[in-house]
């Protein structure tokens, strides 16, 4: 391989950039619902933002705040955002009910 190529990633699933209203539970220091937005979207996780810092690999449950979609998740990522907060990435362990997106059958 030439010095200097770089392997390109690209998810099986595309992302839609939605701002949907949700709640995150189950931080293991700051216990408590955290009301927060997604940034973006797919039938298998989210993006979502969020003033406590996750580990990746922590679980955590996940629910739009209109009560229609819930699912227990884990983080697949965590990055700081400039000034305060950060992202996380969520991935649905077992979803139910109605997401923005739904999984292809």
């Amino acid at each position: 391989m030439p010095q200097g190529k770089k392997f390109s990633f690209h998810r099986a699933e595309r992302r839609i950039p939605m701002e949907i209203p949700v709640l995150i539970d189950g931080h293991r220091q700051a216990p408590g619902s955290e009301s927060t937005f997604t940034e973006n979207v797919s039938a298998r996780g989210a993006r979502v933002v969020s003033v406590r810092r996750w580990e990746q690999g922590e679980s955590l449950v996940f629910a739009s705040r209109t009560g229609e979609f819930r699912s227990s998740a884990r983080v697949a990522y965590c990055q700081q955002l400039q000034g305060d907060g950060f992202v996380i990435g969520v991935e649905f362990l077992e979803p139910k009910g109605r997401w923005v997106v739904q999984s292809p059958r």
